[in-house]
């Protein structure tokens, strides 16, 4: 995906006289506690429990529990059910380009967990997805071994 394609970064760009860019545009954006937040996004810590591998931001305790006994403790549905990252609840999608953007977001998203998933549980393999639903882009993951 190529930040200049965005019309936001674009009009920016192109009302610098010099030749900015798209980190040029998040200078001028983003501060640190941005930057950081954002770097969870594609870095996201994951927690492993009772086999089940959870993106940490989903995981609360009381939450789970109730899920394991509603899906008689099945690995997968309950990864399935967790771990979905709905894009569209944080940005605005108003128009066919934007739900295009936001879909190539949601792609880079998920390559970009599915290596940090593998990087933290060597042994495990996992499928990650990027879904371009009716509400708007969502990205999940379930393991494929255990």
């Amino acid at each position: 995906m190529d930040p200049l394609e965005d019309p936001q970064i674009r009009a920016w760009t192109e009302s610098i006289d010099a030749a900015p860019d798209y980190l040029d545009y998040l200078s001028q954006n983003m501060g640190l506690a941005e930057w950081v937040a954002v770097s969870h996004v594609f870095f996201p810590q994951f927690v492993e429990v009772e086999g089940c591998v959870l993106w940490d931001r989903v995981y609360d305790p009381d939450n789970f529990r109730i899920w394991r006994e509603e899906l008689k403790g099945d690995v997968s549905s309950i990864e399935a059910t967790l771990n979905q990252f709905r894009l569209w609840q944080y940005i605005e999608i108003d128009d066919d380009e934007s739900q295009r953007r936001a879909f190539e977001l949601a792609r880079e998203i998920a390559t970009s967990w599915r290596n940090c998933l593998e990087r933290s549980f060597p042994r495990r393999s996992f499928d990650v997805q990027a879904t371009d639903t009716v509400d708007g882009p969502v990205v999940s993951f379930t393991s494929l071994t255990v």
